[in-house]
Order: structure tokens, then C-alpha cells, then sequence
């Protein structure tokens, strides 16, 4: 594994590589709350084969976490990735998100096609069924309210307080944290610890259209969400962990109606964290797919 910093649109961003730089190129999108090295154990195992680079994303780790929540616009966060795709010099590429990285996986591959070659998703969603699950009013309503806390100011500061104790607490919040030894937590501490990093990553919730209401609220007046101008023309893989309580399965209901070429895999003893806890099957299952295509 190598540790890079290069500037991207001007800005300082970071990035951890693994493999051989002429191998094909599998692009790592983390979420939240995490940072490139919450790829480590897929990324060691899939390296064998393919160059694998994992970047802090905007507002995280060792990349440039503006203040502004205009600057974590969809658009933007897809901008810096496009950089980066044309900074590795090789497209396109494969990209795989898991979480928040997933929205920006899919908006790359949905308005860059070009620069994606392959879209493997770990328990991450789409976001017309998702924003369709959100305002039903029903479970994924029900699970996502923390979503209302986030987006509150003020909020950083509080999941910082007593040596992030808020912001563990909603991480492992009804999953299996078994994975988190006390040096990974250790890097985590570091990395969450960096200056404007906690407001970076809740400006993600603040900068994103995603509408939610209250517990049994159902949302109608939602914007036309047409399969023409969302659709995922790539060959697509979908990792999910079956016992996720944050996603729920029914926020990628008619997800295929989006997709030229979707697989769906379900790993029934892993959840959201699903990188961390089953990282040799993710990678298997990922090598299995890319033969069968």
C-alpha cells in the first residue's frame, strides 16, 4: 500500500494505492464516517490483480474538507473523482462505493459513462429508489430519521464530544462492531480528529437533495425521477449485507428498471459494514462476477 497526496482542481487531495499500477483500475469510494482505510482488506485481496485506489473523499481524512455546505454539492463530489480518474491516466475505470461513496459511484456512472467501465455497489442505493423508499413514510423513513440530527448545525461538535463517543455510538448503532479493534479505532480517532473534518462530513447530509420526512409522513410531491436520465448503462454488481439496519432492502425496490446489466449477491451474516466483516467473500464475489461478464 502506498499513501499519495497530489492536488486535484487546485486542492489537496489524498489516496491510498495497492497493486500494480498497470493492472486495471478498481476506483474505492468510502462513506461516512470512514476514510480510505476502511478499503484495506478488500483492497489487499483484490490487488493481486487490479491496481486499487481508494481516495479520501472531499471533507475527509487527509483531502481538502472545505466549511462551506455548497461545497459538497453532488456535482462537486463527482468533479473530484472525475480528476482523479484523469490523473491515474487509465479510463475507464471500475468503480465500487459502499455507503455515501455508493451516490457518488452511481452519479459518476450515471453522468460520466465513459469514465466507468463497471459498478460494483456494497450496500449503497440508487438514488430514485432510495428517495422513493425515504418518503414512503414506512421503514426506511423510520430507519434514516438520524439523518434529520445530521443536518442540524451544530452537530459536528456534538458527535466530537468526549472523545467521539456520539459519533461511535451512531456507527455501530444495531451492528455487529466485532471488526473495530482498538487499533483501528485508533486510526479512525486520528483521521475524524483532523482539523474541519467533522463538519466536512455532515455536509454531506446538508448539501444533499434527498428528501425525508417523519416517521409515517409519505412525501408526494417528489420530482420525476425518469429511468432515461438515471440509468446505469455499465455492467452492475450489488453487494448486500442482509442484515444492514441503516439501508434497508427495500430502498433498492426497482432498482433493475435503472440498470442495462444488474447482479444482485446477498451475504446473509453481514450488515452495513459489510467491507469490514466479510472482506474475502466481497472480493471473491467481485472476482467471480468480472469472469462471468
Amino acid at each position: 500500500m502506498l499513501s499519495h497526496h497530489i492536488q486535484i482542481n487546485d486542492h489537496p487531495f489524498h489516496y491510498l494505492g495497492w497493486g500494480d499500477r498497470n493492472d486495471p483500475v478498481i476506483l474505492m469510494l468510502h462513506g461516512f464516517p470512514e476514510y480510505s482505510g476502511a478499503w484495506a482488506e478488500v483492497a489487499e485481496d483484490l490487488s493481486r490483480d487490479h491496481h486499487c485506489v481508494a481516495p479520501d473523499q472531499r471533507g475527509y481524512g487527509q483531502s481538502w474538507a472545505p466549511e462551506d455546505v455548497n461545497a459538497y454539492r453532488t456535482g462537486k463530489l463527482v468533479g473530484d473523482m472525475v480528476a482523479l480518474i484523469e490523473h491515474l491516466g487509465s479510463r475507464p475505470v471500475m468503480v465500487f462505493g459502499h455507503d455515501w461513496g455508493a451516490a457518488v459511484a452511481y452519479a459518476l456512472a450515471i453522468s460520466r459513462p465513459d469514465l466507468v467501465s463497471h459498478l460494483i455497489i456494497a450496500n449503497g442505493v440508487h438514488p430514485a429508489p432510495f428517495q422513493r423508499a425515504l418518503a414512503a413514510g414506512g421503514a426506511q423513513t423510520a430507519a434514516s430519521q438520524y439523518i434529520h440530527w445530521l443536518r442540524r448545525e451544530g452537530s459536528e461538535e456534538q458527535l466530537a464530544e468526549d472523545d467521539f463517543a456520539k459519533l461511535s455510538s451512531l456507527f455501530g448503532a444495531s451492528m455487529d462492531m466485532g471488526w473495530m479493534t482498538p487499533e483501528r479505532r485508533a486510526a479512525y480517532l486520528e483521521e475524524w480528529r483532523r482539523p474541519g473534518r467533522m463538519r466536512g462530513m455532515v455536509n454531506w447530509y446538508r448539501a444533499s437533495p434527498l428528501r425525508l420526512g417523519q416517521p409515517g409522513e409519505v412525501i408526494t410531491d417528489l420530482p420525476e425521477m425518469p429511468t432515461h436520465t438515471l440509468r446505469v448503462r455499465m455492467p452492475h454488481l450489488l453487494i448486500w449485507g442482509e442484515r444492514d439496519t441503516a439501508l434497508l432492502p427495500e430502498a433498492t425496490e426497482g432498482l433493475e428498471d435503472y440498470c442495462d446489466n444488474l447482479t444482485r449477491v446477498t451475504i446473509p451474516n453481514a450488515d452495513h459494514w459489510i467491507l469490514h466483516q466479510e472482506s474475502h467473500r466481497v472480493a471473491a464475489e467481485v472476482r467471480t462476477w468480472l469472469k462471468r461478464l
